[in-house]
């Protein structure tokens, strides 16, 4: 595999840890304690909402925009607070805040490293916004890791659809039969990669999918570089 492409969020970069330090700080700057009962039922209640929007987003049924402000307004909404110019702040301050945040999943690092002295290339292949991804790669340390970065929104459809498998591997001038995708989403990164012609590694770090959803499974990144040549065994 001479090439290796990666998806960013819960893959290197710890979303949810992320996420969740940059909602604290928001909510106690704002003082939101005053009006819901704890951080956790706010945030509980945030990532609810969150998941299901990023979905409709995921499917082009809502823009990045209305996605940023919506998700403030309608957890906002479900502690009966009806204040627009307030999700508006806290959206603002959250893409303020949350790339910043910089833990990584345990082993990032030393598999980067390994596989780049192995002599792939690395890549990135992210739904996520560009301007906030490029904010985390660079403040978590492993953006000179990457040598192409592709954002969804370029290429106007996200992952699981071709387009966006064919938009990266042609700017990285890579074959899908010599390219691997490594991913946290099964149907997201790794079927829509395979159904592309591209082998692909399920990283499951919190054990969500259940044994056998996928032949290459891991919950650990360093097991990377010792699973390669036996994907390379199956392409033979």
């Amino acid at each position: 595999m001479k090439h290796i492409f990666f998806d960013l969020d819960r893959t290197l970069w710890d979303f949810d840890t992320n996420s969740k330090a940059a909602l604290e700080l928001i909510f106690e700057k704002n003082n939101l304690g005053d009006d819901m009962r704890s951080f956790q039922s706010f945030y509980t209640t945030y990532k609810k909402i969150n998941g299901k929007l990023w979905s409709m987003y995921g499917k082009g049924n809502l823009t990045k925009d209305v996605l940023r402000v919506k998700r403030f307004e309608d957890t906002l909404k479900s502690f009966q607070i009806n204040n627009r110019e307030l999700a508006e702040k806290l959206a603002e301050e959250y893409v303020n805040t949350s790339p910043y945040q910089t833990n990584i999943f345990p082993g990032t690092i030393e598999t980067l490293k390994e596989l780049k002295a192995n002599n792939h290339e690395l890549h990135i292949i992210t739904n996520g916004f560009k301007e906030i991804q490029a904010i985390k790669l660079k403040n978590s340390g492993i953006r000179d890791y990457f040598d192409i970065i592709v954002c969804s929104e370029e290429v106007g459809k996200n992952k699981p659809a071709p387009e966006v498998f064919q938009y990266a591997t042609n700017l990285a001038k890579a074959n899908p039969s010599d390219s691997l995708m490594i991913g946290d989403d099964y149907l997201v990164d790794i079927v829509g990669a395979e159904r592309f012609g591209m082998k692909g590694i399920l990283f499951d770090p919190h054990q969500s999918y259940r044994d056998g959803t996928h032949d290459w499974h891991i919950n650990s990144l360093d097991k990377i570089p010792g699973m390669i040549p036996w994907i390379k065994k199956t392409t033979l």
